[in-house]
């Protein structure tokens, strides 16, 4: 079950003798702590002596802390025992201390203006009935209280009203001022980062964009130089094989005038020497003389058959090919038969 938990005000009223008593002493006590250029031992001896007579058995110290702390809870609370408790003869009683304390120096201060309206209001008492009251003990009506809230309340209560205020203008401008200086400032910094940080993003892409053209260009010229190189090895190819045209082209010439020469030699004597027999003949064909041996005829058949091969006449036309193949055929005829007979 949970405990109850008491207000300071609702304690001091279990505790008090009489309790309509320690009502009254707060809401005069409230009265009191708004009292102009009073001390606070001046608001409780005045307090003790307004209560001198009360039956309330406490000190007033607990009473002056529950007004300074401005508990409305409590002020309600201490208007609704006398309300209850005295009816409204206690109330205009009440009423009666309130307006006298209020009121001792002559001068009844804003704040003690509206908490006398207030008062009237919790005890039941008709605002008429305040006024009349409030003139027979100050012989002033209750006028209607000021509004703090106007420039001419404080136009009449401070005559350093203006120029305060245009100080407090010119303090508020230069705060905005600086405030705005600060801003810009910010703003200035904020934008010199920003334009830092794109300058080194552009120098960053400028320096990617320079490597990147710098290896296309090494790209290039790698591909060039591989170019040019090819372009040179296929012709120094051309060269080697046009030269080794040419020197077929010569040797197969100047075997057709040879072997030209020898048929018309053939034909016009009649009466030469018998043709040497097969074994001259292949040596004859492989460039070799008579007595060579199985070792060199073998050697002379490889350069031969290097030489004639009817595959490095491709680009030839068909007659040369077809010579080549010929002699290619009778090299290795030759070559077969000194095999077998070596």
């Amino acid at each position: 079950m949970p405990i109850a938990r008491f207000s300071p005000f609702e304690l001091l009223l279990l505790k008090s003798r009489s309790q309509v008593d320690t009502a009254t002493l707060l809401l005069l006590a409230w009265v009191l702590v708004h009292r102009q250029h009073v001390s606070e031992g001046q608001r409780r001896r005045r307090l003790a002596q307004v209560t001198a007579q009360f039956r309330h058995g406490h000190e007033l110290g607990p009473v002056m802390s529950i007004a300074h702390s401005q508990d409305l809870q409590a002020i309600q609370l201490a208007a609704e025992v006398v309300r209850k408790e005295c009816g409204a003869e206690r109330s205009l009683s009440v009423l009666h201390q309130a307006i006298t304390v209020a009121t001792d120096d002559g001068e009844l201060s804003l704040a003690n203006h509206y908490i006398l309206r207030f008062l009237a209001d919790l005890l039941n008492v008709a605002p008429m009935t305040l006024n009349t009251l409030f003139k027979e003990l100050t012989g002033t009506p209750l006028a209607s209280p000021e509004d703090p809230s106007r420039d001419a309340y404080w136009q009449t209560h401070d005559p350093d009203y203006h120029a305060r205020k245009a100080r407090e203008a010119e303090a508020a401008e230069r705060q905005y001022q600086q405030a705005q200086a600060r801003a810009e400032q910010q703003q200035r910094k904020k934008e010199q980062r920003h334009q830092q940080k794109q300058q080194k993003q552009q120098e960053k892409q400028q320096r990617q964009e320079q490597a990147r053209q710098s290896r296309e260009q090494e790209q290039q010229r790698q591909r060039e130089q591989a170019r040019h190189q090819e372009q040179e090895r296929q012709r120094q190819q051309q060269q080697r094989e046009q030269a080794e045209r040419e020197q077929r082209r010569s040797r197969d010439h100047s075997y057709q005038q040879r072997s030209s020469q020898q048929g018309h030699r053939h034909h016009q004597q009649r009466t030469s020497p018998p043709p040497p027999d097969r074994t001259t003949r292949a040596l004859s064909v492989l460039g070799l003389t008579p007595g060579a041996t199985r070792i060199e005829v073998r050697h002379a058949y490889r350069r031969m058959a290097q030489l004639h091969h009817p595959d490095r006449f491709y680009s030839e036309s068909e007659h040369q090919v077809a010579l080549a193949s010929a002699r290619f055929q009778r090299i290795k005829n030759a070559y077969d038969y000194l095999m077998q007979t070596y």
